[in-house]
Parts: C-alpha cells; sequence; structure tokens
C-alpha cells in the first residue's frame, strides 16, 4: 500500500510541478501525459532511495 500511495503522491506533486513551470514559461497547452512520464522514474527513485537508506540509527562509535 505505501507504494501505491508514493506513486499517487509522486504523480500529483509531478504534475502540479509540470503545470506550474508550464505556466511560468508560457506553454499554452498543458498536457497530463508529460507529468505521468516523469512522476513514474521519479516514484520508482523515491522507491529505490527508501530501500537504501536503513530503518536503524547507527550506533557511534567512541574512540
Amino acid at each position: 500500500m505505501q507504494y501505491v500511495m508514493t506513486v499517487i503522491w509522486t504523480l500529483i506533486l509531478v504534475t502540479m510541478l509540470n503545470y506550474v513551470v508550464g505556466s511560468v514559461n508560457g506553454v499554452e497547452e498543458f498536457n497530463f501525459f508529460h507529468g505521468l512520464y516523469m512522476a513514474i522514474p521519479a516514484a520508482i527513485i523515491i522507491i529505490l532511495i527508501t530501500k537504501v537508506i536503513p530503518d536503524e540509527p547507527v550506533e557511534a562509535k567512541h574512540h
């Protein structure tokens, strides 16, 4: 379920970013699929980053 929500939130945020940047740059036609095409790799990268970062804190070594 966490992966589904990650993909949904990434889709929402990347599409919103796509719309805002397109509006600032003066793009006349908004294309939803451009945001979709950018959101899928972004979601995969986010999921991979969460797999690489450990959940437990690392113990500090005292010298």
